[in-house]
């Protein structure tokens, strides 16, 4: 995921990098830069935007969690349990200051490695406090077919009253199906008619390559209901008369709904019982839906009130609309959330509150059963928002896939107005003349080793630090920018195909720090090019004609997307520390200053742009700057062919995929990783193959059935990276191609 990711390029998060190659510098010999002029002319401030009404602040800020996936509170003792994503559950006080967690359950092997099981939603049994019966959902990858399941588990007291833990010896398989490649539901909640009620994904990793979305006589694509408390001959629960295809011929009785993708997250109102889901859509849309009994919600016939394979045969009952979508410029993989029905914020009171994981925002939603009355943003976070919770108070809770926990707070009053922000390029104080593209004093350039591919343009890039603001250097070889940086980014594309006097600019992308939080903002380029102007909230698409003799036509139609400011959250994230690209290995290159080319690591550190000298921090650097930590050129042929692949990945691929980066496919291809580190090798693809036989993520010597490289010159919904690229890297994939195919 990688909109703003476009803006500038990709930080490093590492540990030691190899030098390679010493070359002395001249003591004498002219900087880039001779002395540093104070950047004071910013006019960005605030935001166009109105102000949130809620913000999101720690809930037990002294804990942390390994790849949350799910929160539930015990009926009987008041105490929280985690829900961690690869085998393990975990227990802890309902204190803000709680400090510590204890085990609850554990299902890894006796090793305790990860052994292919990764849990996704549990739930306590209406008499838990009389049974100790708790409910999980789980993924089960060995021994193959891999499948999902749907298991009880008995805890008993550790403390003789009330504290519990589970024995992983009691697991009770209740129901279990063949998983498929991807998109495995997995939410548990029981209803208030004590029946419980689980979510299955349709277990395709593409369009629905299974057709199971309107086929009722499997579990997939649905919610089914289940009577847990009672079991008939066939199985170890029953299916309740009442559901409404129980006397279907060829129909599946468990089945409640159907037609969803892959429910992530459900809950019923607590008031009226109502139960609610998040949809995570495919190509283009997310869906909010109120669940009815037999209803049918359009996958994979529709894609929430759109057509997606109009063709397949419907299901036996008629589509419904969901009551909420969400463009993919504002929302990429929707989390259900609760109705509020809590105490603390009486204006959230019977407002389905619901989120998006990719980036961060948050909703409020109220429906009187046939309209929404209202649907508002109620926060913009940086969180990877995996999962919502309630107290037994009916209060809310908010779970980060990175390991945190929050609750919503009202946002602080403005006391005084803020300035104006700047809706044209020219009004924000970075230029001296946009026409002319010349930058305000104090605004320095740079230009990073490794370039994010960006659909073939040209980019140019600043840096912008207010007065004698200075820049940090973290153990991981990111920087840490002062208040009210603002980093630039213009990107420009050729009108004829291989003449750099033809580029047309087409948007200045900004990044702007203010009161901690980086916030992305994106001017388009007028047809003068005197100018640019903010856009607005939404994306915005354009399609270019481009002279190019390569084709038959000698024409080549170029679409480019102008990101949503909530596409900037993507690639912009909390793991990867929000700014990319800006990093000692990055920069430690020469760049053409004008007059002088100098290394920029040189320059910067000359003109005093750093908290501490360099040779405090880097111990090896004894003046020498080569001897930096320096990212290889992808483009650079004279390079090892290992080192400019593993360049390239980290560039483009690492903002997903690394640990807590929102990438599902478990592996890493951050620059600091021996190949053999990434997880990449002979390692099954976790989301499908894409119809590519004995599929690997790498596949050494063999890149055609690597989904690696195989996924980057694919053009349809199943291209990687997802967002951002609509036209293929020849180069880069041909890179990575060559890395693969010399692998032995």
């Amino acid at each position: 995921m990688r909109y703003l990711l476009l803006c500038l390029g990709l930080g490093l998060a590492a540990v030691s990098i190899p030098v390679l190659r010493s070359e002395p510098t001249a003591a004498d010999k002219p900087f880039g830069i001779d002395t540093r002029v104070p950047f004071a002319s910013s006019k960005v401030v605030g935001s166009p935007e109105p102000p949130h009404p809620y913000r999101t602040i720690p809930a037990f800020a002294k804990l942390k969690f390994a790849n949350p996936t799910d929160l539930a509170i015990s009926p009987l003792d008041d105490a929280w349990l985690m829900t961690e994503q690869h085998g393990t559950i975990r227990r802890f006080a309902n204190s803000p200051d709680a400090t510590e967690t204890t085990p609850f359950l554990d299902i890894r092997g006796k090793n305790k490695q990860h052994d292919g099981r990764q849990i996704w939603s549990s739930t306590f049994h209406p008499k838990y406090a009389e049974n100790g019966w708790i409910y999980v959902a789980y993924h089960d990858t060995t021994p193959k077919p891999p499948r999902c399941r749907v298991v009880r588990y008995t805890a008993k007291p550790i403390d003789g009253k009330t504290a519990m833990v589970c024995d992983p010896a009691s697991e009770f398989i209740v129901v279990e199906w063949q998983a498929g490649e991807d998109h495995w539901g997995g939410c548990l909640k029981f209803g208030p008619d004590g029946c419980l009620y689980f979510s299955a994904g349709d277990g395709s990793s593409y369009a629905d390559g299974f057709q199971t979305g309107q086929d009722i006589s499997d579990l997939n694509a649905s919610i089914l209901r289940i009577d847990v408390d009672r079991s008939d001959l066939l199985r170890p629960y029953t299916i309740p008369k009442d559901n409404p295809f129980v006397d279907l011929k060829g129909a599946r009785g468990e089945v409640w709904a159907y037609g969803l993708r892959n429910v992530w997250k459900m809950s019923f109102d607590r008031k009226d019982g109502h139960l609610w889901a998040g949809d995570v859509g495919q190509d283009l849309w997310e869906m909010i839906h109120r669940i009815e009994k037999g209803g049918n919600c359009g996958w994979s016939v529709t894609e929430g009130t759109h057509g997606f394979r109009p063709e397949r045969k419907v299901g036996p009952s008629p589509i419904l609309k969901p009551v909420v979508e969400l463009e993919h410029s504002e929302a990429r993989s929707v989390t259900g959330g609760f109705v509020y029905r809590g105490k603390k914020h009486p204006g959230l009171y019977g407002q389905y509150i619901y989120a998006d994981f990719e980036t961060g925002k948050i909703w409020g939603l109220n429906y009187d059963g046939k309209t929404v009355t209202n649907h508002r943003e109620l926060d913009d976070t940086p969180l990877k928002i995996v999962a919502f919770a309630e107290d037994n108070r009916g209060e809310l809770y908010v779970v980060s896939y990175t390991g945190t926990i929050h609750q919503l707070d009202p946002a602080p009053t403005v006391e005084k107005p803020v300035a104006a922000f700047p809706r044209r390029l020219s009004e924000t104080g970075l230029f001296t003349s946009t026409k002319d593209g010349a930058v305000a004093p104090g605004v320095i350039p740079y230009e990073p080793n490794s370039q994010l591919w960006s659909d073939g343009s040209h980019k140019e890039r600043w840096m912008a630090i207010p007065g004698d603001g200075k820049i940090g250097i973290d153990g991981g070889e990111n920087w840490r920018f002062p208040e009210g940086t603002i980093l630039i980014k213009t990107f420009a594309l050729e009108l004829v195909q291989g003449k750099p006097e033809s580029r047309r600019r087409l948007e200045t992308r900004i990044m702007h720090l203010e009161q901690d939080h980086w916030r992305g903002y994106t001017y388009i380029w007028n047809d003068e090019q005197t100018d640019a102007d903010l856009n607005s909230k939404a994306a915005v698409e354009r399609t270019f004609d481009i002279a190019d003799p390569s084709q038959p036509s000698g024409i080549r139609r170029q679409t480019w997307h102008f990101p949503s400011r909530a596409e900037c959250t993507l690639c912009h994230t909390m793991p990867v520390q929000y700014v990319l690209g800006l990093s000692t290995p990055q920069l430690n290159r020469e760049m053409n200053y004008g007059k002088v080319r100098d290394n920029q690591m040189r320059t910067l550190e000359h003109i005093g742009m750093f908290r501490e000298p360099l040779a405090k921090r880097y111990s090896e650097f004894k003046g020498d700057f080569v001897k930096l930590p320096k990212m290889t050129d992808p483009t650079d042929a004279t390079e090892p062919l290992d080192l400019r692949a593993r360049a390239y990945l980290h560039t483009n691929c690492s903002v997903c995929h690394r640990r807590w980066g929102g990438g599902n496919a478990l592996f890493e291809v951050q620059w600091g990783l021996k190949t053999d580190q990434m997880k990449i090798l002979n390692v099954p693809p976790g989301h499908g193959s894409f119809g590519v036989a004995d599929a690997c993520i790498v596949k050494p010597g063999d890149p055609d059935k690597s989904l690696l490289y195989t996924r980057m010159i694919r053009t349809d919904g199943g291209r990687m990276p997802k967002a951002g690229s609509s036209v293929i890297d020849a180069a880069g994939s041909k890179l990575i191609r060559d890395w693969i195919g010399g692998m032995k």
